[in-house]
């Protein structure tokens, strides 16, 4: 009987991705391997990352050296049990590399983000995944884009649609200064939805997106089969104002990227390109004038001005809450005395992007819970 051998492939960690370098090996070949070890930092234009063993087992092969860029889809590592012979792993190697022209092919599709009409304006998506289950729908935070959740987002569609959409005076989509508030963001939202015919979705929302995320939930149950907040605003009244003034006024590089560490436990795994990506989304025409029509709106005074704790606890739906032990933006203990039907899962070493710093095990726990809903 065949031993089981799991290979180690490049993920797509965005739609525009097409190498990731190996920066780091964290363990080496011969080591034991326990699923969500750290074994690889890799790094893009966009983003450097932690790959998280999906497996346990023995590493029995490194395929690709530091330093090395290689395709998405691309081979670099090699899991087995223990008792897989060392003919079995070339067996499997072989064979991958016999069909790596079509994988890597395929792993770099043209997906691309589409734009779709809605009352008053235009909302920019990301669509991946074809599944015909109830669709995901993921909603980034305050100064962010769909590329939020370029570490998520291909884990959600593997067992569905799942749409990342850019809130109204983010990214892509309109530019409205008169959309500023969770609950004007929530209706345009829901415009977006009946445009492309959602009838039953699972929302995930991380920050901003989170309260605008609760908002259709409350505004519409019925729609919403299940619940993820991701350090969401809206459940308490606290946050770092002195940050969203920062990502509102600074423009200088190095300013800028010290400001956008702090969104992380580890500032390691801040790229230097995510400072431009934020500094050049700001320069889009109309860009600045919704964000700070939108800060006025939702944190006057320092504050966050939309509390929905009361209308959340009372939904029907499934509801989870994930938070970052080491947030620095929205205080973790927000999620604390929640009712015990609401699931809370608070990750070590993690801050206000815990998506991204803790993407192995928040995609499982967003996996799992729409799967169980």
């Amino acid at each position: 009987m065949p031993s089981e051998i799991y290979g180690l492939v490049i993920p797509k960690y965005g739609m525009v991705m097409t190498e990731g370098v190996i920066a780091k090996w964290h363990l080496d070949e011969g080591d034991i391997v326990n699923e969500g070890d750290e074994l690889v930092d890799i790094e893009t234009e966009k983003v450097a990352n932690v790959y998280e063993s999906p497996h346990a087992g023995v590493l029995r092969r490194k395929l690709v050296p530091e330093g090395r860029s290689v395709p998405i889809g691309s081979l670099f590592g090699v899991i087995s049990a223990p008792n897989a012979e060392d003919a079995e792993i070339d067996a499997y190697i072989n064979a991958f590399e016999s069909s790596a022209s079509s994988v890597t092919a395929t792993s770099a599709g043209g997906t691309s983000a589409a734009v779709v009409d809605i009352p008053g304006g235009y909302i920019r998506f990301l669509k991946l995944g074809d599944d015909p289950a109830p669709a995901a729908v993921l909603v980034h935070g305050f100064g962010a884009d769909l590329n939020n959740w370029l570490l998520n987002q291909g884990s959600v569609a593997e067992s569905r649609s799942a749409y990342a959409i850019d809130l109204p005076g983010h990214g892509g989509s309109m530019k409205n200064p008169k959309i500023a508030t969770i609950d004007e963001m929530a209706t345009a939202l829901l415009r977006f939805l009946d445009a492309k015919n959602l009838q039953s979705m699972h929302l995930v929302g991380h920050s901003l997106g989170g309260g605008v995320a609760a908002r259709i939930a409350i505004e519409k149950p019925g729609l919403v089969k299940s619940l993820t907040l991701i350090a969401a605003v809206g459940l308490g009244r606290e946050i770092n104002f002195p940050f969203i003034k920062g990502l509102i006024e600074i423009d200088r590089r190095k300013d800028m990227r010290n400001l956008l560490e702090t969104l992380f436990h580890d500032p390691a795994l801040f790229s230097r390109d995510m400072t431009m990506g934020v500094l050049n989304a700001k320069r889009i025409d109309g860009a600045m004038t919704c964000l700070k029509s939108i800060a006025e709106s939702c944190f006057a005074g320092g504050e966050q001005t939309r509390v929905l704790r009361s209308e959340l606890v009372q939904l029907p739906m499934p509801i989870q809450v994930i938070w970052g032990q080491s947030d620095r933006i929205i205080p973790p203990e927000h999620a604390a005395n929640l009712p015990k039907s609401i699931r809370v899962h608070l990750l070590e070493k993690a801050g206000h992007m815990v998506h991204m710093e803790k993407a192995a095990e928040v995609n499982k726990l967003i996996s799992h819970f729409i799967a169980a809903n």
